[in-house]
């Protein structure tokens, strides 16, 4: 049995260090549990004793107090995170591996990247822990959390971190700058974010569209180019480094434009 793209044995012994199962771990890799265990012996590696609870790294007291960090996490769990229905996993697919292992390092977690394999191309960060799922489980990450989905009770002083977390998880920045988009199939979420971005006075809108399958989606839009950059003033104050560079690019760069028009004139 060939081994999926990228599982070098590095990457093997990293994931079984992480503590996932090996139905997992086979699903992962491409390969038998026994072949597995042929690798980590291979390697050095000592095998946990059949039934003995691994140790997992990570603080599994980062979603129990609100934060600028931990509020953008949330948004981009909510978003593009899952929790498994059978085990004490969770887990976070996003296309750009620094902003994954930005996450882990927040969160104290070893920084467990699953390449993408067969159908699945995102790369994915792993955190194994029931109380972290517990956490993500109350704010509404549940394994069927697509429909479901409400917008979070934020306090509003965390609110611009968590818009963040949103748009760099599901948010959607037209590379001209005139607009940006969230997509969700809840519309309780839908609407709760509507509702920040109309608090914040800007050109925002819902519009809802149906798939080839005949469900329902609701894109939330922010349009201009004078709304754009701020929206970005509001989401990227605080930001730090903890944000998707081209899509904060795309937002301010009208602002960049008229700002180089002043200066030419001066």
């Amino acid at each position: 049995m060939p081994r999926n793209p990228g599982m070098t044995d590095e990457k093997i012994i990293e994931l079984y260090k992480s503590g996932l199962s090996y139905d997992k771990l086979c699903n992962i890799i491409g390969l038998s549990d026994r072949a597995i265990r042929n690798v980590l012996t291979k390697n050095g590696v000592a095998l946990n004793p059949i039934g003995r609870r691994r140790i997992h790294k990570v603080n599994e007291d980062f979603f129990k107090t609100w934060s600028h960090e931990m509020a953008w996490v949330l948004g981009l769990f909510i978003t593009d995170g899952h929790v498994n229905k059978k085990v004490h996993s969770v887990y976070l697919a996003q296309k750009d591996e620094d902003l994954l292992r930005k996450v882990a390092k927040l969160m104290d977690a070893n920084p467990t990247i699953a390449q993408g394999t067969g159908t699945r191309t995102t790369p994915m960060l792993i955190i194994n822990s029931k109380i972290i799922k517990q956490d993500l489980e109350r704010f509404g990450v549940t394994p069927n959390k697509s429909y479901s989905v409400a917008f979070p009770n934020v306090p509003e002083e965390f609110l611009p971190a968590f818009v963040r977390g949103v748009i760099d998880g599901d948010g959607w920045v037209q590379n001209r700058g005139y607009v940006m988009n969230v997509t969700t199939a809840s519309e309780l979420f839908a609407n709760g974010l509507l509702s920040v971005l109309q608090d914040w006075n800007l050109r925002s809108e819902i519009t809802i569209e149906l798939t080839q399958s005949k469900k329902t989606i609701y894109r939330i839009w922010v349009k201009g180019k004078h709304d754009l950059p701020k929206l970005a003033n509001i989401l990227y104050e605080e930001a730090g480094e903890l944000f998707n560079e081209n899509k904060r690019l795309r937002m301010i760069q009208h602002a960049i434009i008229s700002e180089q028009t002043i200066l030419q004139l001066e």
